[in-house]
């Protein structure tokens, strides 16, 4: 007959447990390289669209005309506006230099982008929704580790972390 005696089960609970807590540690250890790259994949994507709009300034100046509708501004406003948005947001948002305020200013931009242009189509709402939902993180979590915020804490602020 066999039979599990109590020091038998409570060494492969201890395994177990041993098992998910390095499982843990080296999560914890590689989260900052999922922050980084979140930052960089949304950021990424806002950069492009202000390259765009600076390769072809007239091109730009005719959407702001015709084709959005930004509340509040004259056109040519929101267009400068819009492309030094997307010019520089990112770039911070990427070094992690004033994260939140970086995603919470681009999460605003992609709601306005969304707003002012009504033939965006379905496949472009969905494409804002992942970037929002994205930036909302970035904004909720913030940069993370591998940040400049980070690296200024640190260095500049007495803090126990």
């Amino acid at each position: 007959m066999n039979t599990i005696t109590f020091a038998e089960h409570k060494g492969n609970t201890m395994k177990f447990s041993g098992l998910t807590y390095k499982t843990i540690e080296t999560l914890n250890f590689l989260s900052p390289i999922g922050d980084l790259i979140l930052r960089c994949w949304v950021a990424y994507a806002f950069w492009v669209s202000g390259l765009t709009k600076i390769q072809n300034w007239d091109s730009t100046l005719y959407l702001f005309n015709d084709e959005y509708s930004v509340p509040l501004l004259p056109p040519e406003i929101a267009a400068y506006l819009g492309t030094a948005t997307e010019l520089g947001f990112p770039v911070l948002l990427a070094f992690g230099l004033l994260g939140r305020f970086a995603a919470f200013t681009l999460f605003l931009f992609n709601i306005v982008a969304v707003l002012s242009y009504p033939d965006l189509g379905a496949a472009g709402i969905e494409q804002h929704k992942v970037w929002g939902i994205m930036l909302l993180v970035c904004f909720l979590h913030g940069p993370g580790k591998l940040s400049f915020d980070h690296w200024i804490k640190k260095r500049f602020f007495i803090t126990n972390t």
